[in-house]
């Protein structure tokens, strides 16, 4: 169960709503009457009661939020509501000093920035640790220091979003292909591999199809250079994975050749439906590593849907894989792509 499902169950009639935030494991409708203003659902307004007035103010700045006129008078006036003694709600306090951070940061204030930041985590982490909120904290945390240049602090809070503490699994799975990235970026191959594929396992878990279909792409990249017949299943070599102790020698990656291709044929399968689109880097990057893997078959329907295919560098990699007179339709299917584009 997740926000989308209940918001979808209201506008299909559905009024019988606590139990289904129940099995969520939520006690506060916040998060999903947040969803419903995004996707315009008149939940809203269903769930305007069930609200408390410091949640009411941090739903009025998601609208200001939305018309691009948030500021930090509006965080303030929502923050006495959230500090007064009769309406005083402490996880609020925290959400909303994020809120702040957030704002000093688009208007260049670094320092406060990271104040907020800070202090909205720590708050968070003592009243409501591994809730959605405390979740969001840590990664806008980590996606600070990042933008600033510290990679090594991003890397060290997202090692706090630990697989074993409650966290949403989405909040796992995108904490993970960002430190993938960042280890990736240092050179540490095995650790890059391991965040890549714990980011997959935690992204299907959590059906974010999309996130997933990314990571495992990532992993199959890194991957495809170490793949070695008879290597233990990476599964059971990452699971008492731990940061190295100083002078401690990194693993040296190896992965069997069914892990690798066991996650490209799922991401394959999971992609986006169709070949459509102006622009399908999904499709793109897969069919970049079947190559290299050489499992082109896993895109045996793609190479004869010439007429499908709008993205120009999707229709050139086809043909780059084709021999002969398909290759030639898919270079004559490029030249149409790029006609239509320039007229």
């Amino acid at each position: 169960m997740n926000p989308e499902e209940i918001v979808e169950a209201y506008d299909n009639g559905e009024r019988d709503l606590e139990p289904l935030l129940e099995k969520m494991g939520w006690t506060s409708w916040l998060g999903v009457a947040e969803l419903g203003m995004v996707l315009g659902s008149g939940i809203v307004e269903f769930l305007s009661g069930k609200l408390t007035p410091a949640e009411s103010k941090v739903l009025e700045l998601l609208v200001l939020r939305i018309e691009g006129k948030i500021n930090i008078e509006s965080i303030e006036s929502a923050l006495e509501v959230a500090r007064d003694p009769e309406t005083r709600d402490l996880a609020i306090e925290g959400r909303l000093r994020m809120e702040r951070g957030l704002v000093h940061f688009e208007n260049g204030n670094i320092e406060g920035a990271r104040d907020d930041l800070t202090w909205a985590e720590t708050r968070l982490k003592s009243v409501a640790k591994a809730s959605r909120d405390h979740d969001i904290s840590l990664l806008n945390k980590a996606a600070f220091h990042l933008s600033i240049d510290e990679s090594m602090m991003a890397l060290h809070v997202h090692g706090e979003i630990s697989r074993s503490a409650g966290h949403a699994n989405e909040t796992i799975a995108i904490s993970r292909i960002q430190a993938a990235r960042i280890h990736l970026a240092y050179g540490h191959i095995f650790d890059a591999a391991r965040c890549a594929f714990n980011a997959h396992a935690h992204a299907m878990i959590s059906k974010q199809k999309s996130l997933a279909v990314e990571s495992g792409a990532i992993f199959v990249e890194i991957a495809a250079e170490h793949i070695v017949d008879g290597a233990v299943k990476f599964a059971d070599q990452i699971v008492d994975a731990k940061p190295l102790s100083a002078g401690e020698d990194a693993p040296i990656l190896q992965v069997c050749p069914e892990d690798v291709n066991g996650v490209l044929e799922w991401c394959v399968e999971n992609t986006e439906s169709g070949f459509s689109g102006h622009e399908r880097p999904d499709l793109r990057a897969l069919i970049t590593l079947a190559k290299r893997l050489d499992r082109v078959d896993l895109f045996a329907d793609l190479l004869v849907s010439h007429s499908e295919v709008e993205d120009a560098m999707l229709a050139a990699l086809c043909a780059s894989i084709s021999e002969g007179s398909e290759a030639a339709i898919w270079k004559s299917r490029v030249t149409e792509i790029m006609t239509l584009k320039n007229n």
